[in-house]
């Protein structure tokens, strides 16, 4: 009796209209795919506690314009605009406790 041989499923993909043949592992099929980032969006990087909120609802900030203070474990963070715009919406207060991922300022182009 031969033992049944186990057919390997190789799975093709494209980069640069080349096709290869491959084993994808389970890590690999389970990746969260890349999703750009929002600029317009500014999101805590890490928990922490507002410090002070530099602009109100309304301001004109130009890139680099400081905007919040996040403190996290006893440092100090100065949270600055990625790009030029408008403040659209505040969602913290002074003395808020947020988490990673929260939505701190929305602007408008």
């Amino acid at each position: 009796m031969k033992k049944q041989e186990k057919k390997i499923r190789y799975k093709t993909i494209n980069v640069d209209n080349i096709k290869y043949r491959t084993l994808l592992t389970k890590k690999f099929k389970n990746r969260k795919p890349y999703k750009r980032p929002e600029l317009n969006i500014i999101k805590a990087f890490i928990s922490g506690t507002i410090q002070n909120i530099y602009v109100k609802t309304g301001d004109k900030i130009t890139a680099g314009d400081k905007l919040v203070i996040l403190e996290a474990m006893k440092m100090r963070n100065d949270i600055i605009a990625p790009i030029d715009g408008i403040i659209k919406i505040i969602n913290v207060k002074v003395n808020e406790k947020i988490i990673k991922g929260t939505v701190i300022i929305e602007l408008d182009n």
